[in-house]
């Protein structure tokens, strides 16, 4: 509705993970309220795959039926419950910064609260996920009891404090990210000379991939730059290597090898490779 109002061309999705009866059926209600305020509407179906974390392969499944740039209704009350999430895994400076506001997460600064009253001011009736109740799932405990209890032994609205310090923290992580981005990562005695803020950005551009990589694998490769380490193992079979006072990255698989190896590697900002 706030995007039709705001007059924009919106299609509405709805994807129906198949994980609960009656998840069809709640379509028909999106697709009511498509209607109703002149949305066109679009409904898929996705198979959840196998495994662990529920949470985690529901949303990969959703995210890749959705069109790209497709905007979310993520509010901040679900900031301030992906930052405590991202808190108990140990997450660094970009996971305590949050999901960033834009035009895919549209209404992130207003509260759950204010959604619900505008559908009650517009006659719409909700449709309840009872997952979002199931204590199995660890985001409804931080939403239920973690929250609660934080604003108990606060004496105020934690979740505002939270969407706060990271808006905060966002604009630190930028400029970190900044200063990162003109630094020389393949220089090892450069790199070891950085602010070790500074040097932890650049290490996480230099292994950057589908996922991030850990703490402690940064914390390797700054060990081989500051020569305390010819040599590093990181995520995904590779190795940072130090030769001449430069880094590089060896992408071979392992069990490759040597004629393979030698092929696949590749030096850091594109410096020749250097002679094993």
């Amino acid at each position: 509705m706030l995007a039709t109002a705001a007059g924009c061309d919106v299609t509405a999705h709805h994807v129906d993970h198949g994980l609960r009866p009656g998840s069809t059926e709640e379509a028909l209600v999106v697709a009511a309220a498509a209607d109703r305020f002149g949305a066109r509407f679009e409904a898929h179906r996705v198979t959840v795959a196998a495994g662990p974390n529920l949470e985690a392969r529901a949303r990969a499944a959703r995210l890749a039926a959705l069109p790209s740039g497709a905007a979310t209704g993520h509010t901040a009350d679900d900031q301030a419950e992906t930052i405590l999430l991202n808190l108990l895994r140990g997450a660094g400076l970009d996971g305590l910064a949050g999901m960033r506001p834009g035009p895919a997460k549209p209404i992130l600064a207003l509260r759950r609260a204010e959604t619900q009253g505008l559908c009650r001011g517009l006659g719409l009736e909700p449709v309840r996920d009872p997952s979002n109740e199931d204590p199995a799932h660890r985001r409804n405990r931080i939403r239920h009891e973690v929250l609660p209890l934080l604003d108990d032994v606060a004496q105020r609205d934690v979740v505002a404090v939270l969407v706060r310090q990271a808006a905060l923290l966002r604009d630190e992580a930028d400029l970190l990210d900044e200063l990162a981005a003109g630094a020389d990562r393949s220089d090892s005695r450069a790199l070891a000379a950085l602010a070790p803020a500074v040097a932890r950005r650049v290490v996480r551009r230099l292994l950057a991939g589908d996922h991030p990589p850990g703490a402690a694998a940064v914390e390797r490769v700054l060990a081989v730059a500051r020569h305390e380490a010819a040599a590093c193992e990181v995520e995904g079979g590779r190795t940072v290597r130090r030769s001449a006072g430069r880094l590089s990255v060896d992408d071979t698989p392992p069990g490759d090898g040597p004629a393979s190896r030698d092929r696949a590697w590749r030096a850091v900002e594109g410096h020749s490779p250097p002679t094993v």
